[in-house]
């Protein structure tokens, strides 16, 4: 009697799935992925296309690379949820999510559907806006904000998408070769979902986090508010065993690799005044250096969140411990090669693309390759800056984390 009850397997905990493995991974979420790619090349290309030729028309060259990826997003997305919503037999409208009572479909198909809707809706107001005020002077411009929520909308769908799957294996001791693969996959392309999005909160916070400004603190306030709170949550959600230097890694690439190559290209000015006639692509900043920081997390969260053996410390805690090593980290490695990048002759070239200037911007600027003075801070001043950053870094890291548990938790 007792061999018959321990020969009785243990029951496995039920686990919520929106799509069962053996299924496969939906063709909309490798659609959605490849959307994210397409719009970020698309937006680089834009801004790249700014600073060298200047006037665009609505169906130029990187404007169509980004409605590829709305229109690709939008249909694809749109497809799975009508097909949920038509089959009231189908195996996944169980856990789908409900929409106006009338629609059902993965979350993650619900927000690429209106991040789609809204990049295409941006697309003539952005060419009304030329058309009426000229070139923009700044990256978030009325028509560019609604593009860049529309972007992030498909972005954050693209993500949900994958980590939807991604949280079935959450748990789960994944032994067949063809789960393993799976899961493999899954955690791969959320990696990339989420260093996509993370080029797109670069690229906003770009003005403020140019080599030009790596000496002054708002640098690294803005630091301390975008990055942590973002880092922190995918680096909890994620499955792989160091993500948050990988996905530091992908943000990197993703951003410097549309440089290296579209900088090798021919653009002649179309817009006057022409101060700097130059005859190829200027690319766009090259990354900071997150990789470091990023390393840093990693070995935290691996010591404080990943082992089995000590209670895990209060998440305030963690929250002062990861933003503090992070700020310290980034300061560490970010003063030295900002100094690197704008100062240095070696950083003038199509590696690191200091070289890098507008057509409309006097190649003989004093402060082109120097820190002009209202760029530089007293040692006092930088303190209190950087220490008010470190604040931030800490709040921020809290909400990271609060939206991390969160992501865990996403089965739809």
């Amino acid at each position: 009697m007792q061999s018959a009850i321990q020969s009785i397997p243990a029951p496995t905990p039920a686990v919520p799935r929106s799509v069962d493995w053996r299924l496969g991974i939906p063709t909309y979420i490798y659609a959605v992925v490849f959307s994210s790619l397409c719009v970020v090349v698309g937006l680089l290309w834009d801004i790249m296309w700014h600073m060298s030729i200047g006037r665009d028309g609505l169906f130029a060259p990187p404007h169509v690379v980004i409605y590829v990826g709305a229109v690709v997003a939008g249909l694809f997305s749109a497809y799975q949820i009508l097909n949920l919503t038509l089959r009231k037999n189908h195996p996944g409208r169980a856990v789908a999510v409900p929409f106006w009572g009338v629609f059902y479909g993965p979350l993650g198909a619900m927000f690429c559907v209106w991040g789609a809707l809204a990049m295409l809706t941006s697309a003539p107001f952005d060419d009304w806006w030329h058309n009426t005020y000229g070139l923009d002077v700044q990256i978030l411009t009325p028509p560019h904000t609604i593009l860049a929520i529309g972007i992030m909308t498909v972005q954050f769908g693209a993500m949900i998408g994958v980590l939807s799957l991604q949280n079935q294996f959450r748990g789960i001791d994944v032994s067949r070769s063809d789960q393993l693969a799976q899961s493999t996959r899954l955690k791969w392309l959320f990696a990339i979902a989420a260093g996509l999005l993370l080029t797109m909160l670069f690229t906003i916070a770009s003005e403020s986090m140019g080599m030009h400004e790596s000496h002054h603190s708002v640098y690294y306030v803005t630091a301390a508010i975008v990055l942590p709170f973002y880092l922190f949550a995918v680096g909890r959600a994620s499955l792989l065993r160091w993500p948050v230097t990988i996905i530091a890694a992908l943000f990197m690439l993703f951003l410097v690799l549309p440089s290296w190559v579209i900088q090798n290209f021919e653009a002649v000015p179309r817009l006057g005044p022409v101060m700097n006639p130059i005859t190829q692509y200027q690319p766009f900043h090259f990354p900071l250096l997150l990789v470091v920081p990023a390393l840093g997390v990693d070995w935290l969260m691996r010591r404080f969140e990943q082992t089995k053996t000590r209670k895990k410390p209060n998440d305030w805690l963690l929250a002062g411990v990861y933003g503090l090593v992070f700020m310290g980290l980034l300061l560490a490695v970010q003063w030295p090669f900002g100094e690197f990048l704008l100062t240095s002759p070696y950083a003038q070239n199509g590696v690191f693309l200091s070289y890098s200037w507008t057509y409309n911007s006097p190649p003989d600027w004093e402060y082109r390759y120097a820190f002009a003075p209202w760029n530089l801070q007293s040692t006092a001043d930088f303190a209190i800056g950087f220490g008010k950053a470190c604040l931030y870094a800490i709040l921020s890291a809290r909400v990271g984390l609060l939206w991390g548990n969160w992501m865990k938790r996403v089965v739809r």
